[in-house]
């Protein structure tokens, strides 16, 4: 919303900015949002907004950048006292809500805390508070499991057979399990391709192999299935997250091939 707000009065800003969400264009937009505002400013003023803002890691460069764009701005003129508020609004609103989640992390942190298991599964790269007090809470006491196949079925990510009556196609994912756990092993998938290395050349060797490569979303939900693996076999376990035992020996030469190939 506060992105649909600057297209319409100030859709210059995009090109200074990649994130416009981010912590110093909002405070920036506080006291210049528009072209008019950012124009009524000295340069000198427009600077020391920008480095109060950003505290001090800009400052000249982007005040420039502004004020060139504000001089040949193509934003809507009209009724931007109205738009001004509106956006006033949305950035405090967007404050709250990163204040409240900031809250609940420290908590979900502080919980997993007490289960000793905060360590372990956060010793692999890619896994997070949020992912990890996920994982736990879906999955409720890892003792009751004897195979991380059983995950898979909870998360409704096994296999089944595409049939109606006499047809019989390809296999599908059942989806017949908890929603909530099949988003955090998908964002486990998509957080550990960034960040962890072992998990980035598993989802490369998926996206790349000779045979039956991998779509994108489909190769990260089978980073993340892998990602569900190790994190059972950690927490049942009580070990932490060991690089050479990630991905095994037989994928590390498919891997090794495929890059010399």
């Amino acid at each position: 919303m506060m992105i649909a707000v600057l297209d319409e009065y100030y859709p210059e800003l995009a090109s200074i900015w990649n994130e416009l969400t981010r912590k110093t264009p909002r405070e920036i937009m506080l006291k210049a949002a528009f072209p008019e505002e950012i124009l009524r400013f000295t340069k000198a003023e427009l600077i020391e907004i920008i480095k109060e803002a950003s505290n001090g890691t800009q400052g000249k460069k982007l005040a420039e950048k502004m004020i060139k764009t504000s001089e040949t701005s193509i934003g809507v003129r009209e009724g931007q006292r109205a738009a001004k508020m509106k956006l006033h609004r949305l950035i405090s609103e967007l404050k709250f809500h990163e204040e409240s989640l900031e809250a609940i992390e420290k908590e979900l942190k502080e919980a997993m805390e007490k289960t000793e298991l905060s360590e372990i599964l956060e010793s692999m790269p890619g896994i997070g508070t949020t992912i990890s007090t996920g994982f736990c809470a879906e999955i409720g006491d890892i003792s009751k499991y004897s195979d991380w196949k059983q995950l898979r079925r909870l998360a409704g990510l096994n296999l089944v057979e595409d049939s109606s009556g006499k047809h019989v196609s390809k296999t599908k994912i059942s989806k017949r399990g908890r929603p909530h756990l099949r988003h955090i092993i998908y964002l486990a998938g998509k957080t550990c391709m960034r960040v962890n290395h072992e998990m980035r050349e598993y989802y490369r060797y998926l996206r790349e192999r000779p045979k039956n490569p991998l779509r994108g979303k489909q190769a990260l939900i089978a980073v993340g299935l892998k990602v569900m693996r190790i994190m059972f076999y950690m927490a049942k376990n009580q070990e932490k997250y060991d690089p050479n035992k990630a991905l095994g020996e037989v994928r590390k030469q498919q891997i090794e091939s495929l890059k010399s190939a």
